[in-house]
């Protein structure tokens, strides 16, 4: 997958109940999921060659604001200085995941985003 610096990415729905989530997706609109564990599966469209392009979390609460919008980085640190710069706020990270490394940060508005960049 060709993935694109600063476009939108990767959109993570937070979800109360992640077996139920799956099930509603997946008869609405035939979407196929990857699991990576018990809180989390990637969402994938309904095409065997499908991409993931988004993920299912389970938090225990529905995120206020709605879906999280992940960006995508080609250099991450300099992505973290150039929100700071523009007068973003950082909010959690950067840090580790499974696929590489991402942080949250707001907007001047308050809306929060991420940015991930692979390993």
């Amino acid at each position: 997958m060709v993935h694109n610096h600063h476009a939108i990415d990767y959109v993570e729905l937070t979800v109360t109940d992640l077996e139920a989530a799956k099930r509603f997706y997946g008869a609405a609109f035939g979407w196929r999921f990857n699991d990576y564990g018990p809180a989390y599966a990637g969402i994938r469209g309904p095409h065997d060659d499908a991409p993931e392009a988004g993920g299912l979390s389970a938090t225990g609460e529905v995120r206020p604001g709605g879906p999280l919008v992940l960006l995508y980085s080609a250099d991450l640190d300099a992505t973290v200085d150039a929100v700071r710069a523009a007068g973003g706020r950082i909010v959690q990270g950067p840090y580790a995941f499974p696929g590489g490394r991402r942080f949250h940060f707001t907007d001047p508005s308050g809306n929060e985003l991420g940015a991930w960049s692979e390993r």
